[in-house]
């Protein structure tokens, strides 16, 4: 069960899943994944060792189950001149009677962790990393005082950075009018706000065009060093430690940027912060934090829990809502929505599908063979839950199939 062509996403999560059910009575199931910068040679040398070790005290039909696996796995490696990009995971075991393996070597993130096992269920690990597709989001709290920037990657939370803020307190100078100072006061306060807004665009985009000016970046090095008790020559005030995270369609490393802080001064930094459109276009919140610090990035995650859950099914919703109403203006005049599989795949004969709906429930072949027609000719695929009312509707009423269409098709 080699893999030569891309997968879809939705059939590889399918097999992922059918090798995390294989169970075997021994320790006669092998485990490989080697990431991209690690050794093809390497790779091959321990497994030859392994495989000729168990060759030497073969005795029974477990080891000789163990022996077929290793020996499966040890051609597949030499089937590589090369590592693939993302690196290479192999399992291979007798399942039900029958030697299988499954290759995964055109995975869409890089597998990280080097493993070679030998147990009665494979490990699955490398691959929950490596196919990961949830969504990343950034972090970003802001009080007066401080400010703090932050990554939320499914349930894992990543402090970024930290900064000092230089606004005066409540409590102001002698001799200084009360006008005076809060017109200063303010004053510190949106330079602040700037000076985390351009922190996220930084962190948060790949576009350079983000990045502050010369003297912005200079004043914010010192902040962060500041904060993080850094010294001038740490070489880590370039705001740009996850260079390695992936990019999105706009230059955007995440999905969405989770704001928080007292309800007055995040809603402030909303209206005053210079903030970049991108961002500002994934803006969730902002949602009351109490502390500009790791435990407040916590805290924000922990109240945006129930949004975040909801975004899950945000794109199918949104996607079948403008699939019902264009359904509804039908009456109107021509629609650029239609469904049934039939008419779906006329639709595509045209090339007129811009984004296809298929319910969860389809066979797997059959949401494969439309996922592959619908991307080649420049459309998307949604996979919809029918855990939800909308798409229930989708399954039942339509087939488990319909389409949103770039013209109307007649």
């Amino acid at each position: 069960m080699s893999s030569t062509e891309t997968d879809t996403d939705y059939e590889l999560h399918e097999r992922i899943e059918t090798v995390a059910e294989a169970t075997a009575e021994r320790d006669e199931l092998v485990t490989l994944s080697v990431p991209a910068d690690d050794s093809l040679g390497n790779a091959r040398e321990r497994v030859e060792t392994e495989h000729a070790s168990a060759d030497y005290i073969d005795s029974d039909e477990a080891s000789t189950h163990l022996t077929d696996a290793l020996e499966r796995v040890r051609r597949t490696l030499h089937e590589y001149e090369e590592l693939p990009d993302n690196g290479l995971v192999v399992y291979a075991g007798v399942l039900d009677g029958d030697l299988t393996d499954f290759v995964f070597d055109d995975l869409p993130s890089p597998v990280e962790d080097e493993v070679f096992v030998q147990s009665n269920e494979f490990d699955t690990d490398p691959l929950d990393v490596a196919a990961d597709d949830a969504p990343t989001y950034g972090l970003l709290v802001v009080e007066r005082g401080g400010a703090v920037l932050g990554w939320l990657e499914d349930d894992r939370i990543d402090l970024e950075e930290t900064y000092d803020s230089d606004v005066m307190g409540k409590t102001r100078a002698g001799g200084q009018s009360e006008g005076r100072f809060e017109r200063e006061r303010e004053r510190q306060a949106e330079e602040f706000y700037d000076t985390v807004a351009d922190a996220a665009a930084r962190t948060f985009l790949d576009d350079p065009s983000a990045t502050a000016s010369s003297a912005e970046a200079e004043e914010l090095g010192e902040q962060k060093r500041s904060a993080n008790g850094e010294s001038d020559d740490d070489g880590n005030g370039d705001g740009d430690g996850n260079s390695d995270r992936s990019h999105r369609d706009d230059d955007s490393r995440i999905d969405g940027l989770l704001v928080g802080g007292t309800t007055v001064t995040a809603e402030q930094f909303l209206e005053e912060a210079d903030l970049d459109h991108r961002l500002e276009e994934r803006l969730v919140g902002p949602f009351s934090v109490e502390y500009a610090s790791e435990q407040g990035l916590r805290q924000l995650v922990e109240n945006a829990e129930d949004h975040l859950e909801d975004a899950q099914h945000a794109r199918a919703r949104e996607a079948l809502e403008r699939f019902f109403t264009e359904l509804q203006a039908d009456g109107e005049g021509e629609t650029e929505a239609t469904y049934g599989r039939e008419e779906v795949d006329r639709a595509l004969e045209f090339d007129a599908v811009e984004t296809l709906l298929v319910a969860e429930t389809l066979d797997v072949e059959e949401i494969r063979e439309l996922e592959e027609r619908v991307t080649d000719a420049g459309g998307e695929c949604l996979v919809v839950s029918t855990g939800f009312e909308a798409g229930q509707r989708l399954e039942q009423a339509f087939g488990g199939v319909a389409a949103l269409l770039r013209f109307p098709v007649e």
